[in-house]
């Protein structure tokens, strides 16, 4: 079943991760060895959460890499489920 309009993953990091620990994106992004431009992305919603990102983000806030991609996955799908009607396709029903 799909979330109702689930947040970005970008959100969830800034609100449940980055703020409670006063974190700074630069002081984040260089505890997960990554780029500042890399993480500011994900934050501001302009990329996804790779499966590789999501490791980082386990190892470093203590969570399962899984829950990192079920979120993005619910968030992907919510976003293409709102252009299911511009989607030319037709059925294919067994005779």
């Amino acid at each position: 079943m799909l979330m109702h309009n689930p947040p970005h993953p970008g959100e969830i990091i800034k609100e449940l991760c980055l703020e409670p620990l006063e974190l700074s994106i630069t002081a984040a992004a260089n505890a997960l060895g990554v780029s500042r431009k890399t993480l500011s992305s994900i934050i501001n919603g302009k990329a996804g959460i790779s499966p590789e990102m999501a490791v980082r983000l386990s190892i470093a806030f203590n969570t399962s890499s899984e829950s990192w991609m079920n979120q993005q996955s619910q968030y992907d799908l919510w976003q293409a489920e709102m252009h299911r009607k511009e989607l030319d396709v037709k059925p294919l029903i067994a005779a």
